[in-house]
């Protein structure tokens, strides 16, 4: 059962709303790495005709093989749209083909940029400054961190350091449509890293982005973007409005978990600035267009280039790993082949997306597809498609071979060996719990080269990471790096280009340490469950051969109040099983049902230390053989184990927001 947790709600935390399939729950899930080869020596033209018949190749079998509906992509270049092509279908029941004119995608994260080109808007006027306190211009505070609050540049660069925000990310009921500045109001996620040093992405923050633009122009966000960005770049059928208007509902594409499954509602994300937009791939292709034109329409080409080439490097470099990619004003770097590019990628629960701008080649690339196919095809394939597009047309110098000798290589990999746990998650309430079954495991192979079993190519091998420079790895099949950060000398947090922008892995500590903590977990639920079945078992043998119950008193009475709470103890975890379960699936029971379990955790947690403790003491004062004693002991051991875990991963935490 608790493998199935591992797995299945670690990629859930992942799910929603985030950025990359470091698998937008907006926890350390199978992260799906794109391979490609290296880079070829001879360039491709970058003509309509060609990028046409190339996406008309890859695509098809693309979408076959990995189960997705349909997909839309759009090539821009020197202010132009070169490409816009539909494939398979955005309503499959109806037959209804992808248009990539017409049929609206849900782009996810991708509406980010949106929100922060709206937030550049304010910057440019005058209204917003980048390195203020954002409480500035809010009508509720956010409290201080040790004193540093939050600014608007720390919000960008997802570096304000609050802990994720996962409640009612993504719903299917209209009901939750609510103003931003109300879901803000209800809870305001703790802040667990020191501003501007950990990057830690938040969908909650973006939303309150846009609610410092709804404050500071007296607009309300959805009729600002429309008015100010959606207008002037004509996107007529762009919207953040949930339901969509009437004149747009009916071309907006089904979402599907699979292309040969059933579509899902509607999706609401509650969070609407952070990820609700509705767009066709047209419409995106003139958002690219502007953005690679200087902001032309939007903003000034001074503001477009700040929010481009952001300083965040020279503010604070303690939030970077060089020479990764690093996090811009809202844009993230996903530079290839010595190229510059900056990005944005997108998920909602059926809808997958990513952007790219080559800002020196003038060219964008977009796609998102409506289902994310088996095994989470679709984020392989975007990962794969841009690749594949940036070796196609903008080659560069294939990557170097490794420079660290081997006897170093090992050394450094040993170093780096351990579990980690990702900055990217909750770290106050019970849904911490995923950063004990999440955290990555890091070791090295028989050749010495940096393993992580969760981080894996599209093959869906893990990576084999060569060292090229000092603690900075490189993917021989790949484009991807992985480098680590160091203090007086050994390695405290890694990341690896694709995620590295907006979160990164912090060692565990000790006493969250999975490498002890899980074992000694899964040998308690067994001494628990094992006490739990003597009893029946114990019944069946006397009543079967007329055997005398072997004790009386306080020894019986210890012994069946052992019982009970062991099946107490399993009971609630398994209440937790299925509330986690529940919480991260299409549907959630309300906050009574968290609040009970909670409670019940509380007293049978800490109730169930203490009928072992005493039924300990009494079986070891008794007569009884050893065997019972040390079953005492292991029983005691086995509770202390379980109200250990749920103290330090919040399962005891008294609260509803999550």
């Amino acid at each position: 059962m608790l493998a199935w947790l591992s797995a299945a709600l670690g990629a859930a935390a992942f799910a929603t709303l985030a950025p990359a399939q470091a698998p937008e729950k907006p926890g350390a899930p199978v992260l799906a790495q794109p391979a490609a080869p290296a880079a070829p020596t001879a360039t491709r033209a970058l003509t309509a005709e060609d990028v046409t018949a190339w996406l008309d190749g890859y695509m098809p079998y693309a979408l076959h093989s990995g189960d997705i509906a349909g997909a839309v992509v759009t090539v821009v270049r020197d202010g132009r749209v070169i490409a816009a092509r539909g494939y398979g279908y955005a309503d499959i029941a109806k037959r209804r083909p992808v248009d990539p004119d017409l049929t609206l995608f849900r782009p996810g994260s991708v509406s980010k940029l949106v929100t922060w080109t709206a937030v550049m808007q304010q910057v440019e006027a005058g209204r917003i400054d980048l390195d203020a306190d954002v409480n500035r211009y809010l009508d509720f505070a956010i409290p201080a961190y040790r004193g540093a609050p939050v600014t608007m540049r720390q919000i960008m660069t997802h570096t304000a350091g609050f802990e994720e925000a996962n409640k009612k990310l993504i719903t299917y009921d209209v009901g939750d449509v609510e103003p931003i500045g109300a879901y803000l109001k209800r809870h305001v996620p703790a802040r667990v890293y020191a501003p501007g040093t950990t990057p830690a992405y938040s969908n909650w923050a973006t939303t309150l982005a846009a609610y410092v633009v709804e404050r500071v122009s007296g607009t309300r966000f959805d009729d600002y973007v429309e008015q100010r960005i959606f207008r002037p770049l004509d996107m007529r059928t762009a919207s953040f409005r949930q339901p969509l208007p009437p004149r747009l509902r009916a071309l907006v594409a089904q979402g599907y978990p699979l292309g040969s499954g059933a579509p899902k509602p509607f999706e609401i994300v509650v969070p609407g600035p952070a990820g609700s937009l509705s767009a066709s791939g047209l419409d995106m292709a003139k958002f690219m267009i502007a953005h690679l034109d200087g902001g032309r329409g939007v903003l000034r080409p001074e503001t477009a280039a700040l929010m481009h080439e952001s300083p965040l490097a020279k503010v604070n470099p303690r939030s970077l790993i060089p020479p990764l990619n690093r996090m811009e004003l809202g844009f993230f770097e996903t530079n290839i082949n010595g190229r510059r590019v900056i990005a944005h990628l997108g998920d909602t629960n059926q809808m997958h997306t990513s952007l790219h701008l080559f800002l020196a080649e003038r060219t964008g690339l977009y796609v998102s597809f409506n289902s994310a196919g088996r095994e989470g095809a679709a984020h392989v394939v975007r990962g794969q498609l841009f690749q594949d597009f940036a070796d196609r047309y903008f080659p560069g110098a294939t990557l170097p071979a490794g420079r660290v000798d081997a006897a170093t290589a090992r050394q450094h990999a040993a170093a780096l060996a351990g579990h980690w746990q990702v900055s990217r998650s909750s770290f106050t309430n019970f849904v911490d719990i995923l950063n004990l079954f999440g955290q990555a495991e890091v070791g090295a192979d028989a050749q010495g080269r940096l393993v992580i079993p969760s981080v894996k190519g599209a093959n869906g091998v893990p990576i084999a990471w060569v060292e090229v420079a000092p603690y900075v790895w490189r993917d021989p099949a790949g484009h991807d790096r992985l480098a680590a950060q160091l203090v007086d000398g050994r390695p405290v947090r890694w990341s690896f280009d694709l995620v590295s922008p907006f979160m990164m892995w912090d060692r565990a500590p000790a006493y969250r340490d999975a490498a002890w903590l899980l074992p000694a977990l899964y040998a308690s639920l067994a001494v628990l469950l094992l006490t739990l079945l003597f009893w029946p078992a114990n019944w069946y043998l006397r009543r079967r051969y007329q055997a005398a119950a072997p004790r009386a008193g306080a020894p019986l009475r210890t012994a069946r109040a052992a019982r009970v709470m062991a099946l107490a103890v399993l009971l609630v975890l398994g209440g937790w099983f299925w509330l986690i379960s529940v919480l991260f699936g299409d549907t959630a029971p309300g906050d009574a049902w968290l609040t009970l379990l909670q409670l019940a955790s509380i007293v049978v947690f800490v109730g169930a230390v203490g009928i072992a403790g005493w039924n300990a003491v009494v079986t070891l004062r008794g007569d009884r053989p050893w065997t019972r004693k040390l079953w005492a002991v292991l029983l005691l051991l086995a509770t202390l184990v379980v109200l250990w875990v749920a103290a330090v991963f919040h399962l005891l935490a008294l609260t509803v927001h999550y």
